[in-house]
């Protein structure tokens, strides 16, 4: 990555410029995009996407998104700061985004509109990083528009971007679209006003759900929410559980087709036993930061040879 395309944030003290394009060129490997290991679901999603049918036993054990974070060619490995504390002195080279928010799936939408309210503040993350040695070098939370507490959500969120970048922290926002007043989660222009919205809170990465409109490709429609982010970054939700082929084709159409930067994936890399998941992340990587193809992407995957961080 070229200085020219490094970020210039007025909201990044002259002294911690420096510290935030390196952890930007950190977290991104060089070039524009960002490989997202997501693994804050042990909140989010409680136990579901970790035992039962079809996922491997050990995906049961937390430890496992360490492992494979250690092995595998990532971006950056996102989960709450209770889990770096306790596995992170095994994994000092994993580089952190520790996720400052996070609820569980047990109360519906449909029972009461979502609220996740802040763990933690950026400087106790900060002040963790600085004891600990850890490369921590961002900080996550999820948006619900359309809540009821939107207001209180929208005015968290802007002071975790402001106080993140004041200490050259990389932000990535979860923008979703939930509550009893959004009728389509999946709906194109609402996802590109959620993503406007984080350009509107100043973060450097917005992390959206893949929109779905009957009649149309969604790789067309998706361009809407790429460019109504303007500056701040797009990357796409993993999802759920797509067989190989199908999931890195999408993520090449999202990237070459609706021009996002990346994405942002969890059960489709940990639900799979140590040495596939190793291999499915680096063929993401691989289409994410190297620029490969599906076809390249799939020897990768299908290789008995990890490729080495």
């Amino acid at each position: 990555m070229t200085k020219e395309k490094i970020p210039v944030l007025l909201d990044v003290p002259a002294e911690m410029r420096q510290r935030f394009r390196k952890n930007y060129v950190k977290i991104t490997r060089g070039s524009e995009r960002l490989m997202l290991f997501a693994g804050d679901q042990k909140v989010e999603h409680l136990n579901d996407d970790f035992f039962g049918p079809g996922i491997a036993p050990e995906d049961n054990d937390p430890e496992h998104l360490f492992m494979i974070a250690s092995r595998a060619r990532i971006g950056i490995y996102a989960t709450q700061m209770g889990l770096i504390a306790r596995y992170g002195s095994d994994y000092p080279e994993v580089p952190y985004l520790v996720k400052l928010n996070s609820k569980t799936n047990l109360v519906k939408t449909s029972e009461a509109d979502p609220n996740s309210t802040q763990w933690l503040d950026v400087q106790q993350v900060d002040d963790f990083r600085e004891e600990s040695g850890l490369k921590i070098l961002g900080v996550g939370y999820t948006v619900y528009l359309g809540s009821d507490h939107e207001t209180e959500i929208l005015h968290q969120a802007a002071q975790l971007v402001y106080e993140a970048h004041r200490l050259g922290y990389v932000t990535v926002l979860w923008m979703y679209p939930r509550g009893r007043a959004v009728k389509d989660e999946k709906d194109p222009h609402l996802i590109a006003g959620a993503a406007g919205v984080a350009a509107a809170l100043g973060s450097d990465f917005a992390k959206v759900n893949y929109p779905e409109k009957s009649g149309y490709e969604s790789s067309q429609v998706f361009k809407e929410a790429v460019q109504a982010a303007g500056r701040t970054k797009v990357v796409c939700a993993g999802g759920a559980s797509l067989d190989a082929k199908s999931f890195l084709q999408r993520l090449h159409d999202q990237i070459h087709i609706s021009g996002a930067s990346g994405n942002a994936t969890g059960r489709n890399i940990h639900q799979k036993p140590l040495d596939e998941a190793v291999r499915f992340c680096n063929a993401i990587y691989a289409i994410t930061v190297e620029d490969a193809s599906v076809e390249v992407a799939l020897k990768i995957y299908n290789s008995e040879i990890n490729s080495e961080n």
